[in-house]
């Protein structure tokens, strides 16, 4: 085979993966009935959450099933934390309450990733703080990894003798749940109030 053909096999080849791409995209676009909400695309979306099993802020045992029961963002951090977890779940409660005067109603999830720490009513005190219907989620530390690796998180405690005063490293984004449909949408921490809200609007008229 001479070098020119070579090239227009490569050519062609190339052309038909980029074409299959474009109609493998396009024919989800017109599938996907909340396309027009999707900011983003996510990767391996259908493989993030899934069953937990966890203690919440009034020492109830509550399952996956219980807490995501409608439109529900969910935040995995820390109590002790000092700026990034106040701060995104207080962007978070703002983004519910522009809902709320919508007349969207979105549950805001908040789940520890540090048991130690943070007992049942330590996170009431915490979510209450931020919105009356933000809940607070805990358990044991087999439980809490659990949920996170379900949701494709991470944390790790910073490595100290500091039984009481330790930082925990951690990701920080929110993810977007709905029954029946799993995650819809994962928001960074550059996620303003407004945008988010204005997305889960959009999710919300669709369903």
């Amino acid at each position: 085979m001479s070098l020119n053909t070579r090239i227009a096999a490569v050519v062609a080849l190339a052309a038909a993966i980029i074409g299959s791409a474009a109609f493998y995209y396009t024919q989800n676009r017109q599938t996907d009935r909340f396309a027009p909400c999707r900011t983003a695309s996510v990767a391996g979306g259908s493989q993030i959450g899934g069953p937990f099993s966890l203690i919440d802020e009034t020492g109830n045992r509550v399952t996956d099933k219980d807490v995501i029961d409608g439109l529900t963002l969910i935040y995995f951090g820390y109590t002790f934390c000092p700026d990034i977890c106040p701060a995104d779940n207080g962007r978070n409660a703002d983004a519910v309450k522009i809902l709320e005067q919508e007349g969207i109603m979105v549950k805001p999830v908040f789940i520890s990733i540090d048991p130690a720490r943070d007992t049942p009513e330590v996170l009431a005190e915490f979510t209450d703080y931020l919105h009356p219907r933000m809940l607070g989620l805990t358990g044991t530390p087999e439980e809490v990894a659990a949920a996170s690796r379900a949701y494709k998180t991470f944390y790790q405690k910073e490595d100290t003798d500091d039984e009481e005063f330790y930082l925990v490293n951690h990701s920080t984004s929110t993810y977007l749940m709905a029954p029946d449909y799993g995650l819809l949408q994962f928001f960074p921490r550059t996620t303003t109030a407004q945008e988010m809200a204005d997305a889960v609007a959009c999710y919300a008229e669709k369903m």
